[in-house]
Formats: C-alpha cells, sequence, structure tokens
C-alpha cells in the first residue's frame, strides 16, 4: 500500500518539513489499521540525526513530536474530500510504541478500578494525542464509556461504567 495516495503525500509533506528543517531523513510509511481505525503512520528513520535534532523533534515528553503530527494531520486533510481524508501518527525511534504500551497500562488500571469500584476514573496529564489513543484502546471495553472533560490544558479523560451519569448531568 505504499502507493496510497495518502502515504504519498504525507511522506512528500514531512520530508520537505524536515528537509527545510535542515533535518533530512529517510521515512518509511504504511497504513496501519488499530483500534478499527486506519491511520497513515510516517517513522522518522532518527539514525541520521544528532542528539540536538531527536531531542527537537522529539520536545519534552513527546510535545513536539504530538504537535507536528497534529500540524501533518490538518495540512495534509486541506481540501481533500472526505474519502481521501487520513489520520497520520508520526514515530521517531519507537516513541509511539513506547507510549502506547505505557498508555495501554494506565487503561488497564483505570478499567480494572472503575469495575472494581463502580465509580469514574479521571486519566489527567494526557496530551491531546493521548486521549485519542486511550479513546481507541477504551473501545475494546463495551461496558465502558469514555469522554474528555474540563478546557485545556487542564482537560482530562473520564472513564465510567455504561449508562452510569455524572454529577453535572453529562451522560
Amino acid at each position: 500500500m505504499s502507493d496510497h495516495p495518502s502515504l504519498i503525500r504525507g511522506r512528500s509533506w514531512l520530508t520537505e518539513f524536515l528537509r527545510l528543517a535542515a533535518m533530512p531523513a529517510t521515512l518509511e510509511a504504511e497504513i496501519r489499521t488499530e483500534h478499527q481505525q486506519s491511520s497513515c503512520w510516517l517513522t522518522i528513520d532518527d539514525n541520521t540525526l544528532s542528539d540536538d535534532q531527536r531531542s527537537a523533534l522529539l520536545g519534552e515528553n513527546g510535545a513536539a513530536l504530538d504537535a507536528l503530527q497534529y500540524l501533518a494531520t490538518v495540512t495534509l486533510n486541506l481540501n481533500q474530500p472526505d474519502y481521501d481524508r487520513s489520520s497520520y501518527t508520526l514515530d521517531m525511534g519507537g516513541y509511539r510504541s513506547a507510549k502506547e504500551a505505557e498508555l495501554s497500562n494506565q487503561v488497564t488500571e483505570a478499567v480494572a478500578q472503575v469495575r472494581e469500584t463502580g465509580e469514574p476514573s479521571e486519566m489527567h496529564g494526557l496530551s491531546s494525542a493521548d486521549r485519542r489513543a486511550v479513546h481507541g484502546l477504551l473501545s475494546e471495553y463495551p461496558d465502558l464509556e469514555n469522554f474528555s472533560q474540563g478546557q485545556e490544558p487542564d482537560r482530562f479523560l473520564v472513564v465510567r461504567l455504561k449508562g452510569e451519569s455524572s454529577p453535572d448531568g453529562l451522560s
């Protein structure tokens, strides 16, 4: 599927971005389907980058990579028909896999807590990209529901038993 139009657009855009940032690197591009959603994965081969360049692309707690991923998704979907819009996931040095494992552990703990106590669980300190990933992970639990609450930078994710109502009337 390396000739998928979204992959071609994504690879071209990210290659040019890295070139303009004086961080030329090779990329791998593939379509991945996880949690019933497809995404164009663009993986930056960081072997030719310096430690400073890697740090700049990753940012503190992945913030720069998340921002670049958001920019890619928004930019690459501008003026595209609905059928040709894609979600883009940017990775470098296995960051996303490690983050997914960390989030999976947090989800497992939240699910256990909610099922054990019957009380909602709040997951704080998640970036918007992390919240989207957690929503996907939680889609595997039909007895639970989840939603984001609050305003940035204090937005958080709530996990609860399906059908429970919240104190503020949200259902």
